[in-house]
C-alpha cells in the first residue's frame, strides 16, 4: 500500500481470506506469463493511454542534498543534527529514434529494457520489463521538454509508478521518479523521517533537475529539460508531499502530533510561517495527488488548504481506508478553494487505486519475511490494475498537456458528465457522435462506468479569514 505503518492492515487480511491462499497460488502462472510488463495498454483503455510516438530512454542518477536536518539522529530538545541526504532518481526522457544505448545495457541480465528491483517485503528480487532503453541517446532535435517529478508512497520505490514514467517520456516529457531515503522497501525507517523529508525531497529534485539541465552540467540531459514547466505527481505519502509543496501548509499543531519529527521541525512546512511562504516554487505549474495521506488525521485545515493556488488533479478510490475518502482526498478537493481542481474517483476502489504497477509474478507467492502476500501491496480487490493504470495515464496526459504545453484541446477530456454511468454513448451509422452522445471523450462504450470526474473552480469567497 502507499502507507502501511505498523504492518498489514486488517482489511488486507480480510481480502486474503476472501480470495483464499489456493486462489492466489492458482493464478501465479498467469502472472508469470505476463512477464512483469509495466507498459501494457488494454484494448479497453481510453485513447490517451496509448504510448506516444517518441522512443524512450532511461538512466539512474545519484543525487545528494547537503546539510539536510537528520531526523533519525536528532533527539527532541537536543540540537538538530545535519547530514547529506542521498537520493536515487530514475529519469525517463525522449530518446533518439533508434534508442541506441550510450554505455551498454541495464544490469546483469544484459537486457536494456529491464528494471531490477525488489518487492514490498524488501528482499524478494524481481525484474520488471518496459520499453525504455537504458542510457539511450536523447532525442537530438534540440527541444527542452517539460518536467514531471514522481513521488512514491511509504514504503515504495522509484519503480512503483514506472508505467507513468515511460508513458510520459514517449509523449515529450522528462519524468523523474525518486527513491525516497528511509521510505523505500529496503530502507524503510521511522515514519517521522518521511513526514519531514517528503516535501523537501520533491523540491530538491526540481532544483537538481534544473542543475543537470543547465548548459555545461556534463549530463546528457543538459538543454533537454524545461524546469520552468514542471508538474509534481505523488501517491499516498507522495501525495502528502505534493499537497504541501503547492501551498497546503500543515496545521501548526501537527508539529506536535505523536510520532512527529523532533524539535517541532514540521513547522518548517506549516501554514503561516515565513520559511514555508518563501519555499513556494513558481516553476510548478500543475500538481497531481493520488490518494494523498494526511487530511483524515488532521495535517491540514481550511486555512492551510486555502493556500493552494496551483491547478490540482486529485485521484482516489471511494473505499480508501488508508488515506480516507470523504474525510481524506475529497475533503482536500473541497477545501482547496483557491485552486482550479478536479477529482477523479474510482468507485469502490481502495488505496491502491491507479498508482501502483501491476503486481509482479513473484508477488503472488507468500512472503515469510512480511508474513503476507506482497501481491496485496499492488492490487485492488475490485478494479484491475492495468485498467486503472491506463485510465490514469489518459487523464495525466490530458492534464499535463493542458497545463504544461498549453494544449487547450485537452480541456474537452475534462468536460464530461460527472458520473460516468450517466453518460450516453450514441454514435450514428458512420461512427460520428449523435446529438444525444454525452460519453466521456476518448472512452469506449461502457468503460466510464465506475468512474466519477468532478471539477471545482477557484472560489475566493470561501477563503477562510482570520
Amino acid at each position: 500500500m502507499g502507507l502501511a505503518p505498523g504492518g498489514v492492515r486488517l482489511s488486507t487480511l480480510a481480502f486474503v481470506g476472501a480470495l483464499g491462499v489456493a486462489c492466489l497460488l492458482a493464478i501465479a502462472p498467469l502472472g508469470a506469463r505476463q512477464d512483469n510488463r509495466i507498459d501494457t495498454v488494454s484494448p479497453l483503455a481510453p485513447e490517451l493511454a496509448a504510448f506516444g510516438p517518441l522512443a524512450v530512454g532511461v538512466r539512474t542518477v545519484q543525487a545528494v542534498d547537503k546539510n539536510r536536518p537528520d531526523i533519525l539522529n536528532t533527539k527532541d530538545g537536543a540540537p538538530t543534527a545535519r547530514y547529506d541526504r542521498p537520493l536515487t532518481l530514475e529519469v525517463w526522457y525522449p530518446a533518439s529514434a533508434d534508442a541506441t544505448a550510450t554505455n551498454g545495457t541495464n544490469g546483469a541480465s544484459g537486457r536494456g529494457r529491464d528494471y531490477h528491483t525488489v518487492l514490498r517485503d524488501g528482499i524478494t528480487a524481481t525484474t520488471l520489463r518496459g520499453r525504455a532503453m537504458r542510457d539511450a541517446v536523447p532525442l537530438g532535435n534540440g527541444a527542452a521538454f517539460p518536467l514531471v517529478v514522481i513521488s512514491h508512497g511509504y514504503p515504495g520505490n522509484r519503480y512503483l509508478m514506472s508505467h507513468l514514467g515511460e508513458n510520459l517520456a514517449s509523449k515529450g516529457y522528462v519524468a523523474v521518479s525518486i527513491d525516497h531515503t528511509d521510505s523505500t522497501y529496503d530502507s524503510q525507517k521511522a515514519f517521522a523521517s518521511t513526514l519531514y523529508n517528503r516535501a523537501f525531497d520533491q523540491l530538491f529534485v526540481v532544483n537538481e533537475m534544473a542543475r543537470l539541465a543547465a548548459a555545461g552540467s556534463g549530463c546528457i540531459l543538459a538543454g533537454r529539460v524545461d524546469v520552468s514547466r514542471t508538474a509534481i505527481l505523488g501517491y499516498s505519502m507522495g501525495g502528502y508531499g505534493v499537497v504541501n509543496v503547492v501551498g497546503g501548509g500543515y496545521r501548526p499543531e501537527a508539529a506536535a502530533f505523536p510520532g512527529a519529527p523532533p524539535n517541532r521541525l514540521l513547522l518548517d512546512r506549516a501554514a503561516g510561517t515565513p520559511t514555508y511562504a518563501q519555499s513556494r516554487d513558481p516553476r510548478i505549474k500543475a500538481a497531481i495527488a493520488i490518494g494523498p495521506w494526511g487530511m483524515h488525521v488532521g495535517y491540514w485545515d481550511a486555512a492551510g488548504l486555502a493556500g493552494i493556488e496551483t491547478p490540482l488533479l486529485l485521484v482516489a478510490g471511494s473505499a480508501d481506508d488508508i488515506s480516507g475518502y470523504e474525510k481524506g482526498t475529497r475533503a482536500i478537493f473541497e477545501g482547496a478553494v483557491n485552486s482550479d481542481r478536479h477529482l477523479l474517483t474510482f468507485v469502490n476502489a481502495n488505496h491502491n487505486a491507479a498508482a501502483p504497477i501491476p503486481a509482479p509474478a513473484e508477488a503472488y507467492a507468500f512472503s515469510e519475511t512480511a508474513k503476507a502476500f506482497p501481491y496485496l501491496h499492488y492490487a485492488d480487490p475490485v478494479w484491475d490494475t492495468t485498467r486503472m493504470n491506463n485510465i490514469l495515464a489518459h487523464f495525466v496526459t490530458a492534464y499535463l498537456d493542458l497545463h504544461l504545453k498549453d494544449d487547450e484541446t485537452k480541456k474537452a477530456y475534462f468536460d464530461v458528465v460527472p458520473q460516468g454511468k450517466d453518460a450516453a454513448f450514441a454514435l450514428d451509422r458512420s461512427g460520428a457522435p449523435a446529438p444525444t452522445h454525452t460519453y466521456w471523450k476518448g472512452f469506449k462504450r461502457g468503460t466510464a462506468v465506475g468512474l466519477v470526474l468532478e471539477h471545482r473552480r477557484p472560489d475566493p469567497a470561501r477563503t477562510p479569514h482570520d
